[in-house]
């Protein structure tokens, strides 16, 4: 049996975190350790399976279904890590937040978005969070303009990028006639 507390803080690659991706698969008991662990105090052992859960949320979004809540919590924390927050707002990224989560998450996620101090791959995550729960709020897609274009004169490569992804369905030609980076 995998010593699972200490394999999840020998992480120090992706390799290392495909590993145990494949070693939790479907398997709701183990996904259930690496939460537990997400939602503990210790720091290190929080960062380290939060990158492990976002990767196996990528692949079974299923997963993740009944940790929203408890998810949302530990994100809201004070002194929260920032590899918290972003790989929690990354795993919503992949799943179907059910309605009645759909306004904390987006609440959260205009939070995070606006806040100059989160590092951006937080912001951007947030961006696409919002942009998926819009796509069944419509009326959401007004505010997520309103917040994006205001911050737009001010955004990162990667804010940009992701604001074009975001938006490319949309006809706001702010958005489809940003310049492609790369």
């Amino acid at each position: 049996m995998m010593d699972i507390e200490k394999e999840i803080l020998a992480v120090r690659s992706k390799e290392q975190v495909v590993r145990l991706v494949k070693w939790v698969g479907k398997d709701k008991s183990r996904f259930q350790h690496l939460m537990e662990f997400f939602l503990q105090e210790d720091e290190p052992l929080a960062k380290k399976s939060a990158w492990i859960i976002g990767h196996c949320a990528e692949k079974h979004p299923e997963l993740v279904s009944t940790w929203l809540k408890p998810m949302m919590k530990k994100m809201q924390e004070p002194g929260v890590h920032d590899a918290v927050k972003r790989n929690a707002v990354r795993i919503l990224q992949f799943v179907n937040i059910p309605r009645g989560l759909q306004g904390i998450v987006a609440n959260l996620c205009f939070e995070l978005i606006s806040s100059i101090d989160e590092p951006i791959a937080v912001r951007t995550f947030s961006m696409t969070v919002l942009a998926n729960i819009a796509q069944k709020e419509p009326e959401l897609k007004k505010e997520l303009e309103i917040v994006v274009r205001q911050m737009l004169p001010y955004a990162t490569p990667a804010f940009r990028a992701r604001a074009k992804k975001a938006f490319k369905n949309h006809e706001i030609e702010e958005f489809n006639n940003l310049p492609s980076i790369g």
